[in-house]
């Protein structure tokens, strides 16, 4: 069983658009994608998020994070959902929104298997900066850091609402130790320092490709004895010229067929392990600078080839 969950929130990010990402990956067919291949799926719909209000652009950072209340708001809701998914031994699939929701998922997992889970953020950023170390305020670009639990390293608003987003994710926090990253190729000076050996950079894809480095990633999520992987796909990991309809783009990033690759390989080779996909985001779908949807349609055909769809059938 495989359960949707929208979040349709985009107020921690850079541009505003991605609330239509879901909506967006639903028209482009992730429903029917997956039921083709003998796959139950039910669509629960969205969690609540607050957009009302006369709000075109994100707000300026003043002392604290960008839209904090809000943000808060739509992450407990998601939370809510994604664990009764959970509890109904079902895969939540989430569809953002930007990155900052996925610490609602991903809280969910840790609190059903806190000793248990590992973290596959592909991504060309590592999001792992804190208040102290964000140049924008913005949180799109710190959920691991909430999740890893790490300080605020600053004072004042930012490090009170930062205090409140930890106590709101959970005593559980993620180990870095099972945090890997994937397609990363933009990374801000402090993040550099935290992104652990685990991380695949798109250096690293050129020099060995992707048959190599997801399986060298498998192996350590295995050596790590985590039990179960949530993997987080940021849509930007794609190269703009496939998928400009998001939020931060990067030249340089994968291929359509390095993408279905990984994907490929990726299910090939937690078939074959002890290690099982607990749950998936797929974030910043952008349609407000997309061409005719193509990245929701290409997010779509990616997320069927993580699910088992092969050219043969």
């Amino acid at each position: 069983m495989v359960q949707v969950i929208g979040a349709p929130f985009d107020l921690c990010g850079l541009r505003l658009g991605s609330r239509l990402g879901p909506d967006a990956l639903r028209l482009a067919g992730l429903v029917p994608a997956l039921e083709a291949l003998e796959i139950s799926v039910l669509d629960r719909g969205n969690c609540r998020s607050d957009l009302s209000g006369k709000i075109t652009e994100p707000e300026v950072r003043c002392d604290g994070l960008r839209n904090f209340d809000r943000l808060v708001d739509c992450a407990d809701d998601l939370r809510r959902m994604v664990g009764e998914c959970l509890d109904e031994s079902a895969v939540p699939v989430v569809l953002g929104g930007d990155h900052s929701l996925a610490m609602a998922g991903i809280s969910a997992a840790l609190e059903r298997m806190p000793e248990d889970l590992a973290v596959l953020w592909i991504d060309a950023h590592a999001d792992v900066n804190t208040p102290g170390t964000s140049q924008t305020g913005n949180v799109h670009g710190m959920p691991l850091a909430a999740l890893w639990g790490l300080p605020s390293g600053t004072s004042g608003l930012a490090h009170e609402q930062w205090e409140q987003l930890l106590h709101s994710i959970g005593r559980n926090a993620l180990s870095p130790n099972r945090t890997c990253w994937y397609g990363l190729r933009d990374l801000d000076p402090a993040e550099q320092k935290r992104v652990r050996a685990s991380a695949v950079t798109m250096h690293e894809i050129d020099r060995v490709g992707v048959e190599q480095s997801i399986s060298r990633l498998i192996q350590w999520v295995e050596a790590s004895g985590a039990k179960g992987l949530w993997v987080s796909f940021d849509v930007d990991v794609l190269d703009p010229i496939l998928a400009p309809g998001t939020g931060t783009a990067v030249r340089g990033g994968l291929t359509y067929r390095e993408g279905h690759l990984l994907a490929e390989l990726l299910h090939e080779q937690l078939q074959a392990s002890e290690v099982k996909m607990v749950g998936l985001d797929v974030v910043e779908t952008n349609p407000l600078f997309d061409r005719n949807n193509e990245t929701a349609k290409v997010a779509v055909e990616w997320i069927a080839s993580l699910f088992g769809k092969t050219i043969l059938g």
